[in-house]
């Protein structure tokens, strides 16, 4: 029997396929997420055996608590999928909506990120996938500025270590994988409908998953998404900017429009 795969936001968009993909592998899961009921019902509807730990990861307290449960299973990948997103002035967010997406996007993350690569240091190998976004390999996102900038730490700390385990010939992966929009529950939460057309998140998990085992650091699905984060790195950085906010501004109008019209997702 195969080791086991943790996942956390198991319970909906990428996680749950990603919870998918695995089974079907016959990885044994620990599915990690706030919501038990939807946690249950995804493990009734998986083939492999499957532990649910139903955890609120903004909470510091919670990230060790978890890391407790499953420190002495044998894990081979460990997926930080668990984050979210919001959308408008940055003067105008919900403080404490926006202090929650930093525990989350990146604290717990750091958290669960440092002690599963001090327990795979122990074996030898394993795989951490940290989900991040297109939106943290730009230089920063008006509009959903704080969002961005927990993604681009996401990123920063994921390539930095793979390259402190490249240097120690460790045979331990570490990767962050960048979408562009995906169709998942994100949209809803962030407030926001994307102008660009969203992939599978069925599709986002199979690719991932693929170039995680193909050693890949950045992960980005779709060729146009891979094609503009290249030729955005040829931009002027102001002129970048610039196009980053003119398309989160046609989101915010987007939202704004809905909810006159009680149309709001």
């Amino acid at each position: 029997m195969k080791k086991y795969a943790v996942i956390t936001g198991a319970s909906a968009g990428i996680g749950m396929e990603f919870a998918k993909k695995l089974s079907e592998e016959g990885y044994r899961l620990i599915l990690i997420a706030r919501r038990k009921d939807r946690l249950q019902k995804l493990a009734g509807r998986l083939r492999t055996e499957c532990e649910i730990l139903p955890a609120d990861l903004t909470k510091e307290s919670e990230c060790y608590r978890v890391y407790e449960e499953i420190q002495d299973k044998e894990i081979e990948i460990f997926i930080n999928n668990a984050g979210f997103g919001d959308c408008g002035r940055f003067w105008e967010g919900d403080l404490k909506k926006e202090l929650n997406m930093i525990h989350l996007n990146i604290r717990a993350l750091h958290i669960l990120t440092k002690l599963m690569l001090k327990k795979m240091r122990k074996t030898g190998d394993g795989y951490l996938l940290n989900v991040a976004s297109s939106a943290g390999l730009m230089p920063a996102g008006p509009y959903m500025a704080t969002y961005y900038a927990t993604k681009a730490y996401v990123t920063s700390l994921t390539r930095g270590i793979a390259q402190e385990l490249r240097e120690a010939n460790s045979r331990i992966y570490i990767g962050c994988l960048c979408p562009g929009p995906v169709d998942t529950e994100f949209n809803s939460v962030a407030n926001v409908e994307f102008a660009l057309k969203g992939i599978r998140p069925d599709y986002c998990a199979r690719y991932a998953l693929e170039q995680m085992r193909k050693r890949k650091v950045v992960i980005i699905p779709k060729a146009y998404m891979r094609l503009a984060m290249t030729l955005g790195r040829f931009l002027p950085e102001k002129l970048y900017v610039r196009i980053a906010a003119g398309q989160q501004r046609r989101k915010t109008s987007s939202e704004t429009g809905r909810r006159r019209h009680g149309r709001a997702r």
